[in-house]
């Protein structure tokens, strides 16, 4: 730990081709290190401000970021699993080649990012904020959604219909909504937003 708290204080660093285990780092900041080919399993990370850093080829496992801060990171190839990071701030980050899976981002905040392709997988998105997001190609399954904060990201192409999605955060004409896929339940809830009256049979 000692030698990577070394490493933040220089800045511009790079650690690469390692592992760390039970690791705890608290309001450290990383200076704009990249990491490359490393694994984080169950650490814990409180109050790190990961600005401007970047992650090539990192495994994050079983880890837990609380007040944690990513904005502008770039992520290539990266997963993370069984990690929970409610209120992540990961504004203005890239996210290419990533997934989630069994993880725990409620709250976090993803606007102006550039994401994709990202697969998630049982992840928690509850009141996430992704306004005005670049989205790519996203796999969604098994997800929660709810009240998810798309204002100014455009849905098209993008494939809920394995999720749970339910009020969403768009602007006054759901033009966010547009090219969204959506199960028939989903279609239905949709319809409120809408001021659609269904008749009865």
């Amino acid at each position: 730990m000692d030698e990577l708290i070394d490493l933040f204080a220089e800045g511009d660093e790079l650690v690469s081709n390692t592992a760390f285990e039970e690791l705890e780092l608290a309001y450290d900041v990383a200076n704009g290190t990249t990491f490359e080919g490393v694994v984080f399993r169950s650490c814990v990370f409180d109050g790190v401000d990961w600005s401007g850093s970047t992650f090539r080829d990192v495994v994050f496992r079983g880890c837990r970021f609380i007040r944690c801060n990513m904005e502008g990171c770039w992520l290539n190839r990266c997963d993370f699993v069984d990690c929970s990071a409610p209120g992540l701030n990961l504004v203005k980050a890239r996210l290419s080649s990533v997934s989630f899976a069994s993880c725990d981002l409620s709250y976090a905040n993803l606007s102006e990012g550039r994401i994709g392709p990202i697969t998630a997988c049982d992840v928690r998105l509850t009141e996430a904020a992704l306004q005005g997001a670049k989205l790519g190609q996203l796999r969604l399954d098994s997800c929660d959604l709810t009240r998810v904060d798309v204002f100014k990201t455009p849905l098209c192409g993008v494939d809920v219909s394995r999720c749970t999605f339910e009020a969403p955060v768009v602007s006054g004409d759901y033009r966010e909504l547009r090219g969204l896929t959506v199960n028939a339940e989903q279609a239905l809830a949709l319809s409120g937003l809408l001021g659609i009256q269904l008749a009865d049979d």
